[in-house]
């Protein structure tokens, strides 16, 4: 059943933040342009006011999405609207030092994973002026640094907390030890990870460790980069730097699989008058453990799209028949 009221959307809690946000979440990654073949402003700004007038109020984001161009955007949309949102971004990932853990190269730039100290300090200081706001309501560390003890990372941002300048603690990119190790140290609020129906092996690891501390789940890439929206046929090709070029996920036979996979799933989405996208979306937010599921969106159409996925509510009949369409064609997925 859809919920047609705009703006009855479901909320969660972050944890123990006492953080309330909407279960759908748009994800700027792609807005940043940064490996999706380039952005557009004056869209992603709209896709992010088309979401909000949605009733989409988290909206996650990182400095590496573009070397700062995600938090930029993001801050720009959401002036005269910053207390309609909860606003998340990361740290961790970083060119303004070679310290850590050499990660990759940005156009001949090296990144690194580091989360000492004197780092973190410094992007929550960055972020903060590129977001224009003087609080970050979800501070992640994006990706773990192996040369910097997970204690010592969370001394500092519980110290950002104590000051005013973070609200609640996540992480991202994470094992089984490295969530013990956080909730050791300090008030883990939230992981995120990558989860869709067609990669669900933190349903094992990481799942359990969360249900044990309270930990909320904020699931990234519900729609396996747009692979699941049923959208993509098999004619489409990619270009310049996006992921998907030369991805063996995108492959003629996976999309080949989702198409079929999407007729199965037909009578559910005709039943709910749904997209195929907004099944997989709400089928995400009934699995247990998944708190949030964070959605990319580039243009007002999208954005609203998403969000209507928040307000359907899948019957057991429904989540039996989307599972087992989704055992036939997605367990066998090139990768």
């Amino acid at each position: 059943m859809l919920d047609t009221t705009l703006h009855e959307q479901l909320t969660r809690p972050i944890g123990a933040s006492g953080i309330r946000a909407s279960a759908v979440g748009l994800g700027t990654w792609a807005i940043g342009g940064w490996m999706w073949g380039g952005t557009d402003e004056a869209a992603s700004i709209a896709a992010i006011h088309a979401a909000i007038d949605s009733g989409i109020t988290l909206i996650d984001t990182a400095p590496a999405y573009g070397q700062g161009l995600a938090e930029e955007i993001v801050g720009k949309a959401l002036a005269g609207r910053r207390d309609k949102v909860v606003l998340a971004t990361k740290c961790g990932l970083v060119w303004h030092t070679q310290q850590g853990n050499h990660f990759f190269d940005y156009d001949g730039q090296p990144v690194h994973r580091y989360l000492g100290k004197d780092s973190i300090v410094h992007e929550v200081e960055q972020s903060l002026r590129r977001l224009r706001t003087d609080v970050i309501d979800h501070y992640i560390t994006h990706w773990q640094d192996p040369t910097t003890p997970i204690a010592e990372t969370m001394e500092t941002l519980e110290s950002l907390k104590a000051q005013g300048k973070i609200r609640s603690i996540g992480a991202s990119n994470t094992s089984a030890e490295d969530i013990r190790a956080y909730v050791a140290a300090g008030q883990l609020d939230a992981i995120q990870e990558e989860y869709s129906m067609a990669k669900r092996d933190i349903e094992a690891t990481l799942l359990p460790v969360c249900f044990e501390h309270a930990v909320a789940t904020l699931s990234y890439s519900s729609l396996a980069l747009g692979l699941l929206s049923g959208k993509i046929g098999p004619s489409r090709t990619f270009s310049g730097d996006d992921l998907r070029k030369d991805n063996p996920l995108f492959s003629v036979g996976n999309r080949e699989k989702i198409a079929a996979f999407a007729k199965d799933i037909a009578p559910v989405a005709s039943a709910h008058e749904a997209s195929t996208a907004q099944i997989v979306i709400a089928w995400t937010l009934q699995q247990p453990g998944i708190t949030f599921s964070l959605c990319g969106a580039r243009n007002p159409g999208q954005a609203i799209e998403n969000a209507k996925a928040g307000r359907i509510r899948l019957t057991s009949e429904d989540l039996t028949q989307i599972d087992q369409a989704a055992e036939s064609h997605l367990a066998n997925l090139d990768r």
